[in-house]
């Protein structure tokens, strides 16, 4: 788990520990929203597994159990219980963890927790009513949250329409369709045991999400439209009510 939550972190993040240590008031806002995301991606769905799964296991090996699936979904892919036996709530939590992944510049995949952190800053500021999205008493830059809702839908569109394609071409429930895509676009490797069993259709798409999952979802978006050419002419605004 700690080689995981290494790996996971960014290069960047490292930077900071090395230069700072424990002036965590002098780490790049980034690091601290790493740092403070990725503890809270542990500590919430270790507590929620270790309530609704592994009741046949002893306290401490519960425990042990509920914190390590927390750790590997987004990034590394081990597991130590059989994933098939979790309950639906966890699964799911499961799916959300790694779509999401670790930190960018790091070696996990996933459209990464800065991301994620993002776009909740942004909810809380239309919640609050305000201009900018903030973190850490920083103002957010509009490219950064426009280009988190990009990749949000990105990622959510390729996996859900991936596993409705599995679950129409091998008949196999939509969920678990979803948790093979999922850890597909994420890279990280767990299955409910559904892959070996896949038509060519369907190992063909979890290979194109691994590869996307792999190059990047921004990669991709620039590479696709790059060729477009930049104008500085502007549409007339108007506004459009939404919620």
């Amino acid at each position: 788990m700690l080689l995981i939550i290494v790996g996971g972190i960014g290069f960047l993040t490292w930077d900071d520990i090395c230069t700072h240590g424990l002036h965590l008031r002098r780490y790049r806002m980034q690091s601290k929203v790493i740092l403070s995301a990725t503890a809270l991606l542990i500590t919430i769905p270790a507590f929620l597994f270790y309530l609704t799964d592994f009741a046949d296991l002893p306290v401490g090996e519960r425990a042990l159990a509920s914190l390590f699936q927390a750790v590997t979904p987004r990034t590394a892919g081990y597991n130590t219980v059989d994933l098939t036996k979790m309950s639906d709530t966890s699964q799911a939590v499961t799916i959300l963890l790694m779509l999401t992944g670790g930190a960018p510049g790091s070696t996990a995949g996933g459209m990464k927790v800065t991301t994620l952190a993002v776009l909740i800053a942004n909810a809380a500021a239309a919640f609050h009513r305000r201009e900018d999205s903030r973190l850490f008493d920083r103002r957010l830059d509009y490219s950064a949250v426009r280009n988190a809702a990009a990749i949000l839908l990105l990622y959510l569109s390729l996996t859900f329409v991936g596993a409705a394609v599995i679950s129409e071409v091998e008949g196999l429930p939509l969920g678990a369709c979803l948790y093979e895509t999922a850890s597909a676009a994420g890279t990280v490797g767990l299955t409910l045991g559904l892959t070996p069993q896949l038509g060519t259709l369907s190992q063909s798409i979890l290979i194109l999400l691994m590869f996307f999952g792999r190059v990047g979802g921004l990669t991709l978006i620039y590479a696709a439209f790059s060729g477009h050419d930049l104008t500085y002419a502007r549409y007339p605004k108007e506004m459009i009510t939404v919620g």
